[in-house]
């Protein structure tokens, strides 16, 4: 804290680094899209900013997925100014309509409906760190092996959230992430999935990787038994953690703090992204969260990822020439500067099949060379049809050459091998709306653009 260092130097220089809109402004840093106006229920900024050092990150990074089980989990974090409490919800999505109807361009093909309610699971928050209480100092003291803090048990201790109402005995604790080097990295993350337990997987971009836990569930545990982390993977100071990446350890306890024993114990792993892979430009203006239709699965988050290409040379703005109309200008924006690259959307949360951190479909091109059509039948006349390739697999995302099996996609049950791309056309609607034709499985389902900055609000 550049504010602690300076407020140490001398008297003037104190009184100055404690000025509280200095703390202010740190703490509206870490908090877009909600600005408060009071520090209530403390005193000061300063006071609550203290309170929740050094965990501000986690608003900050608006959202985190992580790599529980194939399915994984999404939560967006919030900050309640009326508690001073920072919680993370559970995002879910939910279809809102079921069916199909034929494609007029093809009657053996089914377009299935898709208009998904996206909304915070409000019931138990999956993160809550509130105002110190005496059961969390207990099970504080106890995870960093003493009472006497130092600083660098600060950052290797477990933060206990107390979330639990009446008798409830559901318990979790935060571990902060300390980032693997490259060379680590580059061992693990050599085999195939699940990459040494690495998350986020080598399909999401990330400038942190931190190293997980197996995705099974611990069948019984206790405090005796050696902690899910090396100290060497936890960090000993500020410089050494990553604000991109946590851990929460949860479990069930029977007893009293102290002495409960651990029950169905697990360590889920947490990550989040950089907001420049999500934020839609003129020249990329898919980039974002979206919300996808997996059919029996239900509803998938995903990014869609517009990588950047080396080859694309956009040294000058691309300007409107005389007497170029508007609607001539937009047509050539699109075709030299739209559709040009590579799209990739790439499951924040999965499902058994085909998990979370892997490729949902992959469309490699959307210049000229990539095109099929322009679609000349509703729902879709006018919108640009490219190849794609869709990502199926068995149950369980098994690798390899394996028997054939049976899988059941959008109500057709069809012969595959584990693990592989299948035909398949993307179709451009619009910015915030795509659409998947998967081929060989005769049916189109839908996805559409996630604005997560209205959760941010309590």
């Amino acid at each position: 804290m550049e504010l602690s260092i300076v407020s140490q130097v001398c008297r003037r220089l104190h009184e100055h680094a404690d000025a509280d809109i200095h703390w202010q402004r740190y703490v509206h840093s870490n908090l877009p899209g909600n600005p408060i106006s009071s520090p209530y229920p403390f005193k000061t900024f300063r006071e609550l900013y203290i309170c929740h050092d050094p965990y501000w990150f986690i608003p900050k990074h608006k959202f985190w997925f992580s790599d529980r089980h194939l399915t994984g989990q999404m939560i967006v974090a919030q900050y309640d100014q009326r508690r001073g409490v920072i919680e993370g919800y559970q995002l879910l999505g939910i279809r809102n309509r079921d069916g199909s109807e034929p494609w007029d361009e093809d009657q053996g093909v089914h377009i299935h409906y898709f208009e998904p309610i996206v909304k915070l699971h409000r019931d138990k928050p999956i993160l809550q760190f509130n105002t110190s209480s005496f059961q969390n100092l207990v099970r504080e003291e106890s995870s960093a092996g003493g009472s006497s803090f130092t600083r660098t048990r600060q950052f290797q201790a477990e933060k206990p959230m107390l979330m639990n109402q009446g008798s409830d005995p559901r318990f979790s604790n935060v571990i902060l992430a300390k980032p693997l080097t490259e060379a680590i990295l580059q061992e693990r993350m050599l085999s195939e999935f699940p990459y040494g337990n690495v998350w986020p997987p080598p399909q999401i971009p990330a400038a942190h990787r931190v190293p997980g836990q197996a995705m099974g569930v611990f069948p019984r545990s206790s405090r005796n038994i050696r902690p899910p982390f090396a100290s060497t993977d936890r960090p000993a100071n500020r410089s050494e953690m990553s604000d991109q990446a946590f851990h929460v350890r949860q479990w069930m306890e029977m007893g009293q703090p102290a002495l409960g024993l651990h029950h169905g114990e697990e360590i889920v792993t947490y990550s989040t992204l950089d907001p420049a892979l999500y934020t839609p430009t003129a020249e990329k203006p898919w980039r974002g969260v979206w919300v996808g239709d997996y059919s029996g699965h239900g509803c998938e988050f995903l990014l869609i990822h517009q990588p950047d290409n080396d080859n694309e040379t956009d040294d000058e703005a691309l300007v409107r020439e005389e007497n170029e109309t508007e609607h001539a200008f937009n047509e050539r924006f699109r075709n030299e500067r739209v559709y040009r690259g590579r799209l990739e959307a790439i499951k924040l949360t999965g499902d058994p099949n085909v998990p979370r951190g892997e490729y949902t479909f992959v469309a490699d091109n959307l210049a000229n060379d990539g095109i099929v059509e322009i679609a000349e039948h509703p729902p879709f006349a006018g919108a640009r049809m490219v190849k794609s390739r869709g990502h199926i697999a068995s149950m369980g995302f098994l690798y390899g050459i394996v028997p054939p099996c049976m899988i059941e996609f959008g109500g057709n049950t069809v012969d595959t091998l584990a693990d592989k791309f299948v035909e398949s056309r993307l179709i451009l609607i619009s910015h915030d709306c795509l659409a998947q034709y998967w081929v060989g499985f005769g049916h189109i389902s839908y996805f559409e653009r996630v604005d997560i900055d209205q959760f941010l609000k309590p």
